[in-house]
């Protein structure tokens, strides 16, 4: 009797009933529904495993092991509620890689993380404050377990935590594969699957298997082909701008006046789709520059620099202009440094350029970097010169806090001290910024003879991170309720003056396909360079296969966004307009393995390049 009521009170059980709190607080707060019993079967094996090892391995000082196993298994969960509120995925041990960028978005870090989120550390704190106030504290628990029931109870979690795994691991959704196996689980499958990843034959990634996956015709005489060769080309990616803002007004004042402007003179994309994932804005200057789709894990400019990438700065090299990249932050950041060596950028501006003039976040604004980037181009100008120029904006970064001297609309009292109102606001600086920038051009003379492309890179509002409020704000605001496919969906607008007539171009596009779509408009050649996008300007269908903010297996095309459940056959099918339902199995099921396909034969290529 003594023995089971030392049993009940031993750390073994007051840590699996802990975790298991923490366990549904997981659940809850990712997966957005109450636990079911199955579930907690399935997350606390994995938790058991570890504590097996400690009762096996540790006798002296147990207690203290048992606190560290709670801290590492509550800072993996942690990790996972964070991760999820931005990125809409589970997080792994790949994101080890984005630690050195912490205290440079901490900002943005801070604002995703409810204060509530702390709590689940509390038991944490009260242990290690009775481990140094109270003597008899660190004896509980402590004694040698018998060797036998340790092994037999190590060996039948790990039979049941493989068995969980293995039943679950061709699951591609990793929300669903993470809610179905748990999340320590899931980690742990991560590593094994990362050390056992499969490549296709290298023989099989050609232009006409890439064509027939997608669906793309070739075309004899396609519409403005070569109409602007020779021109300068002006690539303006502007942070976290989706296109829900185009044409929207608050309060009667337009959120964007210069980008509607600019609307109505050139070639508009409405319906153009985010596709970056981990590396965020250096995944979309990888996307724009490569054609090529982001890596399965990881950023592309830490996963990918190694590579002896083509990309289009060294197909434009190859016709005499001069190729730049302009970025406010240091080009260390995200390892820009090594991606701009590995995409061929004649010459890059960073911090040590545009130093700390007018800072804001992470560097000089908006308007200094557009300023001092014209001055370089004026000179280029002045010499004859044609250029090839990126320039990435980073005044509208998560979190949006613009200062009230620099903001430039005031917004109904609904939005103020909102998420959404903030970036709101920050977007409007942004276009104000951008106004500044084409006066600028215009006055230089070089506007008119130049191709200015400008799309947004990610999203700004990821649906997981709005409260209800802020969600019934959007929906006020557009009319409808705000979708994966609002979420994702980025305006991309094409601007050659006296080259190509305004039109609302309604066919679907990605990142993937600025390289080709520039190529046409520009006469560069692609046909002995890998591409895995398509010119949207004469392409009627597209298929974008998504990675990163709606787990594996998604993709949009034509009239939906997919997301995958289990498998294809129990996904969800949304339109672009809204979160209405689509219904066509059969067509669902088809491009879903072709969507798959497209990224096996990209990862293929990508894996046998050659080393730099």
């Amino acid at each position: 009797m003594n023995l089971k009521r030392n049993f009940w009170k031993s750390p073994f059980v007051i840590f699996t009933l802990i975790l298991a709190v923490k366990i549904y607080l997981t659940w809850y707060v990712i997966f957005g529904a109450t636990i079911k019993p199955f579930t907690m079967l399935v997350g606390l094996p994995s938790v058991w495993v570890i504590f097996f090892l400690v009762e096996w391995l540790a006798s002296k000082r147990k207690l203290i092991a048992y606190i560290l196993v709670d801290l590492l298994v509550t800072a993996i969960y942690f990790a996972a509620i964070m991760y999820y509120q931005y990125y809409g995925v589970i997080v792994t041990y790949r994101a080890l890689q984005q630690v050195g960028q912490v205290t440079e978005v901490k900002g943005s870090v801070m604002q995703l993380m409810h204060p509530y989120f702390l709590l689940i550390f509390i038991d944490i704190i009260v242990f290690f404050i009775l481990l140094g106030a109270v003597k008899s504290f660190r004896s509980w628990g402590r004694g040698k377990t018998s060797r036998t029931i340790a092994l037999a109870g190590l060996a039948l979690t790990l039979a049941f935590s493989f068995m969980i795994a293995e039943t679950n691991k061709g699951i591609t959704n990793e929300v669903q594969r993470a809610q179905s196996m748990g999340i320590l689980n899931y980690e742990v499958l991560t590593i094994f699957s990362d050390m056992n990843r499969d490549y296709m034959d290298p023989k099989l990634v050609t232009p006409q298997a890439i064509s027939n996956l997608k669906g793309t015709q070739t075309l004899d005489n396609p519409l403005y082909k070569g109409v602007a060769k020779g021109r300068n080309v002006i690539v303006i990616q502007v942070e976290s701008l989706q296109n829900i803002l185009i044409n929207m007004k608050l309060g009667g004042k337009e959120l964007t006046p210069n980008l509607n402007k600019l609307v109505k003179e050139s070639m508009y994309f409405p319906h153009f789709y985010q596709m970056a994932g981990q590396g965020n804005t250096s995944d979309a200057e990888y996307l724009l520059n490569t054609s090529l789709y982001i890596p399965p894990d990881g950023a592309a400019s830490q996963s990918y620099v190694d590579k002896n990438l083509p990309s289009l700065p060294k197909l434009f090299s190859k016709m005499g202009y001069k190729t730049m990249t302009f970025h406010t932050n240091d080009v260390t950041f995200w390892n820009r440094k090594e991606l701009y060596a590995s995409l061929g950028f004649d010459k890059y501006y960073d911090k040590s350029f545009f130093k700390d003039e007018d800072f804001l976040f992470f560097g000089a604004s908006d308007p200094v970097l557009f300023r001092k980037s014209t001055e370089v181009m004026v000179e280029l100008q002045k010499n004859n010169q044609p250029f090839y120029a990126n320039l990435i904006t980073m005044s509208s970064h998560h979190p949006f806090n613009i200062p009230a001297s620099k903001r430039q609309i005031e917004l109904p009292k609904a939005f103020k001290g909102t998420f959404v109102g903030d970036y709101l606001t920050a977007q409007n600086y942004a276009d104000y910024s951008l106004g500044l920038f084409f006066d600028e051009l215009k006055a230089a003379g070089i506007w008119d003879n130049s191709v200015i492309v400008i799309y947004g890179d990610h999203l700004g509002l990821p649906m997981y991170s709005l409260t209800d409020y802020e969600k019934s704000l959007l929906k006020d605001t557009l009319g409808r309720d705000y979708s994966y496919a609002d979420m994702l969906n980025i305006p991309l607008i094409v601007a050659a003056p006296g080259a190509v007539e305004p039109a609302v171009n309604p066919q679907t596009g990605g990142e993937v396909d600025l390289m080709p779509t520039i190529a046409n408009l520009t006469d560069v050649d692609l046909s002995g360079t890998i591409h895995f996008g398509q010119d949207i300007v004469n392409q009627k269908s597209n298929l974008l296969p998504e990675r990163y903010y709606l787990p594996s297996g998604s993709y949009i095309d034509n009239n939906k966004v997919f997301i995958p459940g289990k498998s294809e056959k129990d996904g969800e099918s949304y339109t672009l307009t809204g979160l209405q339902p689509v219904t066509n199995q059969a067509a669902t099921e088809d491009a879903y393995k072709r969507a798959m396909n497209l990224l096996a034969l990209c990862d293929t290529y990508v894996e046998h390049l050659s080393q730099r």
